[in-house]
C-alpha cells in the first residue's frame, strides 16, 4: 500500500496540466509557427496533431523547427482534453534529417560544452502517446524522431535509414541506441555502417514499423489509433506506457517489478472501479481520468 501512495501521485502528476500550459495554449493553433503546423483532430477533438511544415529543405530538422516541435508538444502535454498525439511531416518527406547547414562549422568544444541536440528527444519524454505517420523519407534526425515516438505508421513509399557515415559523422540523437533495440544488431549495423535505407515494409518486417498504409490514408490511420488510444483512462494509459518503456532499461526482473507496482496502483483510481464495473454490466465504460 505505501508504493500505491507513491506510485499514484507521480503518475496523476503527469496528467495535470504543465504549469506553462496557459502561456503556450496559442501556440497550439499553429498561428504563431513558421516550421511545423498544429491542429486538434479527432471527434472529441482529443487528438493533437503536429505536422512538420518546412516542405522545401524536406523538412530538414533546423534548430528553429525543433524549438516550435518543443513548444507544441509541451502545449498538447498541458491539455488535459489530449490524450494522443500524431507527429507527421509531408507525402515526400517525414523528415530528410538535421539540417547539416547548421552542424557543418560546428566544433568539438561547441558541441560538448553547448550540449549539441540534447533538446532533440523532449519526444521521448511526452508522457501521452505519440505516433509517427511517416511518409517518404525518415532519414538520420529524422529517423531517429520517428524511432522516439511511441507507435511508428508508415506510408507504403516510406523509407528509413541512418545515412551519417556518408557525411563523416555518427547519429547523434539515438539512431545507435534505438535502431538497435528495435531491429537487432545485425541490420543496424548494416544500416549505420553502409548508409543503406530500408523500405517501408523492410522497415515491418524487421519490427521498426507496426502498419503500413497507402500513402494517402496514412494521417488518417493514425489519427484514428490515437483516438482510440485517447479514449481510454488517461492516467490508465500513462502507467502502461510508463512500464512497457521500462522495458528498455531495466532487466526482466526489475521491470516486472515495476510492472506490478503499476498494476496495483490502477486499484487505487476511479477509473478502473468503472471500467472493471462497467464489464461486468456489459456496458461500455465512461472514464473520467481519475
Amino acid at each position: 500500500m505505501a508504493a500505491l501512495r507513491v506510485l499514484l501521485p507521480r503518475v496523476r502528476g503527469l496528467l495535470r496540466p504543465w504549469a506553462g500550459y496557459s502561456a503556450l495554449r496559442s501556440f497550439a493553433s499553429g498561428a504563431n509557427f513558421e516550421y511545423i503546423i498544429t491542429e486538434k483532430k479527432g471527434q472529441s477533438s482529443n487528438v493533437g496533431l503536429i505536422r512538420l511544415n518546412r516542405p522545401k529543405a524536406l523538412n530538414a530538422l533546423c534548430s528553429g523547427l525543433m524549438a516550435e516541435l518543443n513548444q507544441a508538444l509541451e502545449a498538447f502535454e498541458g491539455d488535459p482534453a489530449m490524450g494522443a498525439i500524431v507527429l507527421t511531416g509531408g507525402e515526400k518527406a517525414f523528415a530528410a534529417g538535421a539540417d547539416i547547414k547548421e552542424m557543418q562549422n560546428q566544433t568539438f568544444q561547441n558541441c560538448y560544452s553547448g550540449r549539441f541536440l540534447s533538446h532533440w528527444d523532449r519526444v521521448a519524454h511526452v508522457k501521452k502517446p505519440v505516433i509517427a505517420a511517416v511518409n517518404g523519407y525518415a532519414l538520420g534526425g529524422g529517423c531517429e524522431l520517428a524511432m522516439m515516438c511511441d507507435i511508428i505508421y508508415a506510408g507504403e513509399k516510406a523509407q528509413f535509414g541512418q545515412p551519417e557515415i556518408l557525411i563523416g559523422t555518427i547519429p547523434g540523437a539515438g539512431g545507435t541506441q534505438r535502431l538497435t533495440r528495435a531491429v537487432g544488431k545485425s541490420l543496424a549495423m548494416e544500416m549505420i555502417l553502409t548508409g543503406d535505407r530500408i523500405s517501408a515494409q523492410e522497415a515491418k518486417q524487421a519490427g521498426l514499423v507496426s502498419k503500413v498504409f497507402p500513402v494517402e490514408t496514412l494521417v488518417e490511420e493514425a489519427i484514428k489509433c490515437a483516438e482510440k488510444i485517447a479514449n481510454n483512462s488517461k492516467i490508465v494509459v500513462a502507467m502502461a506506457k510508463e512500464s512497457v518503456n521500462a522495458a528498455f532499461e531495466m532487466t526482466l526482473t526489475e521491470g516486472n517489478k515495476l510492472e506490478k507496482k503499476l498494476f496495483y496502483s490502477t486499484f487505487a483510481t476511479d477509473d478502473q472501479k468503472e471500467g472493471m464495473t462497467a464489464f461486468v454490466e456489459k456496458r461500455k465504460a465512461s472514464f473520467k481520468d481519475q
